[in-house]
């Protein structure tokens, strides 16, 4: 299905289906197009939100982790969505967590996928090689398992931002800022339901940082999916979901027939 981008105020999003309300946060070199197959699983049941971060756009939002956080609250409340349940992938997840912590009565449950926040080694924290495609190829099918789910839609989307002076800068930033928010001594504090999908082949977040996430959370469920990398809703699309509907199921239980 083609993604409709909706522009309302500061905010660009998208917004598709009824129901409970599921908000997906992308990485930091993502796009909404990351959530696709979400959204073909499941807006027929709930309501996808997927606000567009500003991370590359000329804004005020500050390039932090807390900035964004802020951000995606603001756009919740401008939206008008009290409860939500919350998706993030990589650094997505690290602002879903960070909001969990500021705004717990507002989430339903929580959902990670590859998140930052604990350890993670990726191409953000210096300032990425310019004007060298190969490199760019290289780095981005590093995030997966199969290189070949680097699109070459996503490597030039993934070119063009670090080709601009204010992207990458913004881009470095955020990643620097989100290194310096290690949530390892607060994230005990999120009782939400909360599931865990991780590639067992994850090469930013290692599966033990999984584990990680497991043991500091205590109402958390971990899943690990094979021969899948760093985004696990795009490269393992039919398993993430399967996953993600058992735990939606739980959180949202349907009313039993009489």
């Amino acid at each position: 299905m083609e993604i409709e981008i909706k522009k309302d105020g500061e905010y660009e999003y998208v917004d598709e289906g009824h129901g409970p309300t599921l908000v997906l946060l992308h990485g930091l070199f993502g796009a909404l197009s990351n959530w696709e197959m979400v959204i073909n699983g499941f807006s027929e049941n709930y309501r996808i939100l997927i606000p567009l971060l500003p991370i590359y756009k000329k804004t005020n939002v500050k390039p932090s982790v807390e900035g964004l956080a802020n951000y995606t609250k603001g756009f919740l409340d401008y939206i008008g969505v009290e409860k939500c349940c919350a998706l993030g992938n990589s650094l997505g997840g690290h602002i879903a967590l960070i909001f969990a912590l500021e705004n717990p009565e507002r989430l339903d449950g929580l959902v990670l996928t590859g998140s930052s926040g604990l350890f993670e080694s990726g191409m953000g924290s210096t300032f990425p090689r310019r004007g060298n495609k190969p490199y760019i190829r290289e780095r981005v099918a590093f995030t997966f398992y199969d290189p070949e789910t680097a699109t070459q839609e996503l490597v030039d989307e993934v070119f063009d931002i670090v080709n601009d002076n204010y992207k990458a800068l913004r881009v470095v930033r955020v990643a620097r800022a989100a290194q310096r928010e290690n949530l390892s001594n607060k994230i005990h504090r999120i009782k939400i339901p909360t599931l865990l999908v991780w590639g067992l082949n994850d090469n930013i977040t290692p599966a033990n940082v999984g584990y990680e996430f497991h043991k500091l959370m205590p109402n958390s469920t971990l899943r690990f999916i094979d021969q899948c990398g760093h985004a696990a809703m795009m490269e393992k699309p039919k398993e993430f979901n399967s996953y993600l509907q058992d735990f939606l199921n739980k959180i949202y239980p349907k009313p039993e027939l009489a």
